[in-house]
């Protein structure tokens, strides 16, 4: 039996995160940090206006609505002072 874990799960853990800002909305309704557009369930689920986030992932902005102010969108966000708990 092999008890070498702790290199895989440290190895795990050395995800960087790509931006580290404040929950905002704009005038259409949209949830964004900086300058990436933050899944709107998932904000209205777990998160409130003013929450400093941590993104860790981006996807290319699928909705016609909204790409051109943000071509970039985020559902991998965690809140700062957790973000080791993610």
């Amino acid at each position: 039996m092999v008890k070498n874990n702790f290199k895989l799960k440290h190895m795990s853990k050395d995800k960087k995160d790509i931006y580290t800002g404040i929950i905002e909305k704009d005038e259409e309704g949209n949830f964004f940090c900086g300058e990436y557009l933050l899944d709107y369930k998932r904000v209205m689920a777990e998160f409130k206006l003013g929450d400093k986030v941590n993104i860790r992932s981006v996807i290319e902005n699928p909705s016609d609505k909204s790409y051109d102010k943000y071509p970039k969108k985020s559902k991998d966000f965690f809140l700062f002072n957790n973000k080791n708990k993610g």
